[in-house]
């Protein structure tokens, strides 16, 4: 994988983690009521979940693509329209709003799984992965180098974006119920300058 290639790469993964999905937000409500450590082994199910799922892409359209590289112009396209569909919707959201339900009981392992399931049971994320990888996939190389390379680049990512997230959980949380509004239109913003730019890569 080029540079270039990898840091545009890198770039849209920054965008895409701080973006609050299900994962974030059950990092967000574990970091305020078991603190950072704790919270550390739903981190860690919520990543081993999105590198497995973002390998498995890699390798599937990988083995796709290069049956036929008309596919990649229509996976960049429908990828693209996709992006820009999540940004609308999430510039038209309502602000996140987080249940304060009592887990203290809750043991290391049974968080590291509720992050873990959270990762691999959402289908959207899977669709995610498949729409913003794409066009960083060069069917004619290494597809398990890329894989590991893209896997680990965005697990590096999202953990520390969530690391971040569960270290500021009480800070976090008043804060996106007074300005989660215009969080979700920055993001959503982004999401779209990703779906136009993206294909065209």
């Amino acid at each position: 994988m080029q540079l270039d290639t990898w840091l545009l790469y890198l770039i849209t993964c920054c965008g895409i983690a701080v973006v609050p999905g299900p994962n974030a937000l059950l990092v967000l409500t574990h970091g305020a009521l078991h603190g950072r450590n704790k919270t550390l082994f739903t981190i860690s199910g919520g990543v081993i979940g999105f590198v497995g799922m973002i390998a498995l892409c890699v390798l599937g359209l990988g083995a796709l693509l290069q049956a036929s590289m008309l596919w990649l112009t229509v996976l960049k396209i429908v990828g693209g329209l996709y992006l820009i569909w999540l940004g609308v919707n999430l510039w038209r959201s309502e602000p996140i709003t987080l249940a304060n339900k009592d887990n203290s009981s809750s043991g290391s392992w049974s968080l590291f799984y509720q992050g873990l399931l959270s990762a691999v049971s959402n289908p959207k994320a899977l669709l995610l992965f498949t729409a913003f990888i794409t066009p960083f996939i060069d069917p004619r190389g290494d597809l398990v180098a890329q894989a590991a390379i893209l896997s680990m680049t965005y697990a590096v990512v999202e953990f520390g974006v969530e690391l971040g997230v569960a270290s500021a959980a009480h800070k976090v949380r008043p804060w996106l119920a007074r300005t989660g509004r215009r969080f979700n239109q920055i993001c959503g913003g982004f999401f779209v300058i990703f779906g136009v730019l993206i294909p065209a890569h």
